[in-house]
């Protein structure tokens, strides 16, 4: 068994850990510390020094500091004196965690095609104050206690969910919003089933005139919401266009005939 190193003659050692406030369980990974001098409300205070560990050692010169732990987008405050020997000092957080995922349907969606957005609500206002833009699935989002708005984007369109969700302290919380969407490949061809002409400049629309979305190629994808559009097709200073229907899960192609 290793022995601690001794503490410095005139330093003192402080042990510091952390728990979720309701369950008093030990937090054990996600933490970053940081120890501050603490020279009064009115003056800044200086980063001493900091550490990842879940349960640090800190070795400070005898004095008044603030010692913080982060967790995510949590974490907790105390101010500390220290004058000799060395002492324990835990702090509680009132943390949880988020994990999210997107699936139309049955089927997940893979997770390079979602990100989300994360607010706290205010007020009227679900979409109070963003914590957290272009999350991931499936990665653990560490939160205060509470209620957040989640937006679930797929895509880059218009394929939209929201849902919302509660971190309690301690607990991961782990949801899939379910998209109503599908993904169409846009063709312009000059025959039912023929070769896409490249350079073709696509414009989709809803049928009130809004522009969803706007690409150029031979066979560009997009993933929308499901619902009815208008598609407009731009090629060689001709202009066609026709009308589609987009079903949650059915992933197509939509062609525009080039007629002469």
């Amino acid at each position: 068994m290793q022995n601690s190193p001794p503490i410095p003659v005139g330093q003192v050692q402080v042990n510091a850990n952390a728990a979720f406030a309701e369950s008093g369980q030990p937090i054990k990974s996600g933490l970053v510390w940081r120890v501050y001098e603490d020279r009064g409300d009115t003056i800044q205070p200086t980063i001493v020094t900091r550490s990842s560990s879940p349960t640090p050692s800190f070795t400070l010169a005898p004095g008044n500091y603030i010692i913080h732990v982060g967790y995510g987008f949590a974490g907790a405050s105390k101010r500390i004196s220290v004058q000799s020997g060395s002492l324990s000092e835990r702090l509680t957080i009132s943390a949880g965690a988020l994990r999210l995922k997107g699936a139309v349907g049955d089927t997940p969606i893979p997770g390079q095609r979602l990100s989300f957005s994360v607010y706290v609500p205010l007020a009227q206002n679900s979409e109070g104050r963003l914590v957290l833009a272009n999350g991931k699935a499936n990665d653990l989002i560490r939160l205060p206690e509470g209620t957040y708005h989640v937006v679930s984007t797929y895509g880059d369109a218009n394929a939209i969910m929201r849902s919302d969700l509660k971190v309690e302290s301690g607990k991961v919380t782990e949801a899939t919003l379910n998209h109503r969407a599908a993904t169409v490949t846009l063709k312009l061809v000059g025959a039912a089933g023929g070769e896409a002409f490249a350079g073709t400049a696509f414009s989709v629309l809803t049928p009130g005139g809004d522009v969803i979305r706007e690409a150029i190629g031979a066979f560009p994808s997009v993933t929308l919401a499901e619902g009815d559009y208008v598609l407009i097709a731009r090629h060689e200073g001709k202009v066609r266009t026709r009308e589609f229907k987009v079903e949650s899960g059915l992933d197509r192609d939509i062609e525009i005939i080039a007629t002469p």
